[in-house]
């Protein structure tokens, strides 16, 4: 629910860095809360789409190719604008598996060891956007490793299913 507030203004307004308002191709970025906002070397935020109908990495085809190149080339503008950090000192991705299922994306320092850069669990989105220029149905054939948390209810879950 708070990341609808978050879309519909009804929380967070004034901590919004940057809006694209199209319903099919915008989002909007805004500070993560683990970042402060006092220092550049962990500087992280998270582009949130408005399509609610998009939830991770799965859901992507060669459709959604307008927004997530808004959102790699707006983000980055809007960082360098209100930051001074050029996108190339940017770590740009999505989990696989995500914390919540709604599409959103991670802008990192580069420098930052942020949780959840690890190869398994990060897809930096320039390698997704080409991924489904080859493919427009890349992520719902490809076979995506991750690792699981001992704590967590999906490793539960393959444990009962005596996969692990």
């Amino acid at each position: 629910q708070w990341v609808y507030n978050i879309l519909e203004k009804k929380a967070e307004a004034d901590r919004i860095i940057h809006e694209n308002p199209d319903p099919c191709d915008g989002f909007v970025l805004v500070p993560d809360f683990k970042w402060n906002q006092n220092q550049l070397d962990d500087l992280y935020l998270i582009a949130l789409v408005h399509r609610r109908e998009v939830k991770s990495l799965r859901d992507l085809t060669a459709e959604h190719l307008p927004l997530l190149r808004n959102i790699l080339q707006e983000g980055k503008e809007a960082i360098m604008k209100r930051f001074s950090v050029p996108g190339s000192q940017l770590r740009i991705y999505l989990h696989y598996h995500p914390s919540y299922y709604h599409l959103h994306v991670h802008f990192t320092a580069l420098g930052y060891d942020a949780p959840g850069i690890s190869v398994e669990r990060a897809h930096l989105l320039t390698d997704v956007i080409d991924n489904l220029v080859l493919d427009s149905t890349y992520y719902q054939k490809r076979a995506l490793t991750f690792t699981l948390q001992a704590d967590k209810a999906l490793f539960k879950l393959f444990q009962e299913a005596g996969r692990v």
